[in-house]
C-alpha cells in the first residue's frame, strides 16, 4: 500500500486535536448528471442496501440511475439556494459554530472539518486538511443523533478506510450516538415550544424520522429502539399528551418493508379525519435537507391538505442554532475529555519551551527539520 507520508512534518511543530463534523452528503449541482453521480456512490454502498452486490448493480445501473436522478434533481431545484445545497450551507455554519465555541472553551489549540460521506467534500479531503493542520487527536462526529449501520456506520467505515492510507494515524474518538442526551432532548423540545409560539399548537404533533428497511432493525440496526426513546422524551419534555403526538418513518424507495408506521400514510390518515393542524418535526436530521424541505414541508404538506387536513407546518431542524452548537461541542469535549486540550489549564509558554527543545535534540540527532 502507498502510505501518505508526512513529508512536511517538523520535529516540534504543535499537535491540536481535530474534530471531523460529518453529514450524509449532497449533489454538486441540482442537475442530472451531479445528480446522478451522487446516488451511484450512495446507493452503491453496501451499508445502505444490503442487497448481493451483482444482483443490485444490475438494478442499480439498469433501471434505478436511468430514471432517478432526473426525478431528483427537480426535487433539489425547489430546495437550492444561493449559496447552494441547504445540507452543506447548514452543515458548514454548525461545523463554524462549533468551531468557535471550542475555541473559546479548550485549554489548547482545535481545528474542524467538514466531511460527506457521500459527494463532496469527501471524508477523505477532511481528514487530509486536518492532518496538515496537525491534528494528532481525533474526534469524529457523525450528525446522527440515533444510530444505525446505513449512517453512522457508513462513516465508520469512511473514516477507517481514508486512515489507513497515512503512515502515522492520530488517536481517535468516534461518536456514536446521542439520542438521549438532555441537551439535545431540551434543544428540540425548545425548537417546538418556540415554532408554537409563533404559529399557535398543533392539534396533534408528528415526529418524523428517515426510516430502514424491517430487516435492517430485525438483524440488530438499534436505530428503531433510539428513536422512539427520542419521540418520547421529547414529548414528555414538551407536556404532550399521549394522544396529541407520534412518531412515524418517512423516506422509504423500493418494495421491501420498512419500519412502521410510515409518515406519507399517517399524514393521509389524518387528514381523511380532519385534523385541523399537523406540526412536524424530524429530530433524526441535524440539519435541513431534501428530506426536510422537499418531501415533508411541500410534498407530504401536500398529501395532507389534499387528504383533508387543515395545514401542516414543518418545525425547522436545529441546523446553527446556539442550543444545538452547545450540545454538540459538549459532546465532544466529553468524548475529548483527557486529552491536553480540554485540561483545566494548559501552559503554553511551557508547551512552546518543550517543543523547541525537541525540535533541537532531532535536529542534533540527524534530522533535517
Amino acid at each position: 500500500m502507498d502510505y501518505r507520508g508526512d513529508s512536511e512534518y517538523a520535529h516540534g511543530s504543535e499537535e491540536r486535536l481535530g474534530v471531523l463534523v460529518v453529514n450524509l452528503g449532497t449533489p454538486d449541482a441540482p442537475e442530472t448528471a451531479p445528480v446522478r453521480r451522487y446516488l451511484r456512490e450512495f446507493l452503491w454502498d453496501p451499508r445502505v442496501i444490503e442487497l448481493p452486490r451483482p444482483l443490485w448493480w444490475l438494478l442499480l445501473n439498469g433501471v434505478i440511475l436511468r430514471v432517478r436522478p432526473k426525478r431528483s434533481a427537480r426535487a433539489y431545484q425547489t430546495v437550492w439556494t444561493e449559496a447552494g445545497s441547504p445540507l452543506l450551507v447548514h452543515t458548514r455554519a454548525l461545523a463554524d459554530g462549533i468551531a468557535a465555541e471550542l475555541g473559546r472553551s479548550l485549554a489548547g489549540p482545535c481545528a474542524v472539518e467538514v466531511g460527506m460521506t457521500y459527494g463532496n467534500p469527501s471524508i477523505a479531503s477532511a481528514l487530509e486538511r486536518l492532518r496538515e493542520r496537525g491534528c494528532r487527536r481525533l474526534v469524529v462526529l457523525p450528525l446522527y443523533p440515533q444510530y444505525s449501520g446505513t449512517t453512522t456506520g457508513s462513516v465508520f467505515d469512511r473514516v477507517s478506510q481514508a486512515l489507513s492510507g497515512q503512515r502515522w494515524v492520530p488517536e481517535l474518538r468516534f461518536i456514536n450516538a446521542y439520542h438521549d442526551e438532555s441537551l439535545y432532548i431540551e434543544a428540540l423540545a425548545s425548537r417546538l415550544a418556540a415554532h408554537q409560539a409563533e404559529h399557535g399548537a398543533g392539534e396533534r404533533v408528528l415526529f418524523s424520522f428517515h426510516g430502514i428497511p424491517k430487516r435492517y432493525f430485525l438483524n440488530g440496526d438499534p436505530y428503531h429502539c433510539q428513536c422512539l426513546k427520542t419521540a418520547r422524551l421529547v414529548a414528555e419534555r414538551a407536556g404532550l399528551a399521549a394522544d396529541r403526538w407520534q412518531l412515524s418513518f418517512q423516506s422509504r424507495v423500493g418494495r421491501e418493508e420498512w419500519l412502521r408506521p410510515y409518515t406519507d400514510e399517517t399524514l393521509e390518515a389524518w387528514g381523511a379525519e380532519g385534523v385541523p393542524t399537523v406540526d412536524v418535526m424530524c429530530p433524526g436530521f441535524a440539519c435541513d435537507c431534501l428530506e426536510t424541505l422537499e418531501e415533508i414541508a411541500e410534498e407530504n404538506r401536500e398529501r395532507f391538505e389534499h387528504a383533508g387536513g387543515g395545514e401542516l407546518r414543518y418545525v425547522p431542524a436545529l441546523n446553527e442554532g446556539d442550543d444545538h452548537v452547545a450540545l454538540l461541542a459538549t459532546l465532544i469535549r466529553r468524548h475529548a475529555s483527557g486529552w491536553p486540550e480540554t485540561a483545566a489549564s494548559l501552559d503554553r509558554e511551557a508547551l512552546e519551551r518543550d517543543r523547541e527543545a525537541t525540535r533541537q535534540r532531532a535536529l542534533a540527532g540527524g534530522a533535517e527539520r
